[in-house]
């Protein structure tokens, strides 16, 4: 087991964690050569050089960081080559295509009511300049008027 940092928090307690992991730039790339030539997953590359389990992302930030992210190769999981009784069926692809209909026919019908809904506003702001011209009344609000106290 690896030895943890005692150090005292703001708060007065005693807190162990591991200690911060440094490497240079010869030592990332050896790290990401031995990844990308052996096959291995990031997570057991990690634990090999470092003794820990849990990389959180860092060998792909150290790829794209050092230029390697176009040379990453796709590599097709475990999962997917042992469970190909998970892959989708043939006829699933009917029913998207049939919700794709469903949602395009949801689409229009709301473009049509947010047609509808500008035509109406239009409407009634036409209405109101037409009163308020033809009954010299004003309707439409003053927003630059102060409220009035009651």
């Amino acid at each position: 087991m690896e030895t943890k940092i005692k150090f005292k928090s703001g708060f007065g307690e005693t807190i162990y964690r591991a200690p911060i992991l440094r490497f240079t730039d010869e030592q990332k790339h050896e790290i990401i050569q031995d990844y990308l030539n052996s096959g291995l997953t990031k997570r057991d590359i990690w634990e090999k050089y470092t003794g820990r389990q849990e990389e959180h992302g860092r060998i792909l930030k150290w790829m794209r960081a050092l230029g390697y992210n176009n040379s990453v190769p796709k590599r097709i999981t475990n999962f997917v080559s042992k469970h190909p009784v998970m892959k989708k069926k043939a006829s699933t692809t009917d029913q998207d295509s049939f919700e794709v209909q469903q949602l395009k026919k949801r689409i229009e019908e709301l473009e049509k009511q947010i047609s509808d809904s500008e035509m109406k506003a239009t409407a009634f702001s036409t209405m109101v300049d037409l009163a308020e011209k033809e009954f010299n009344i004003s309707i439409r609000k003053k927003y630059n008027t102060k409220p009035s106290k009651q």
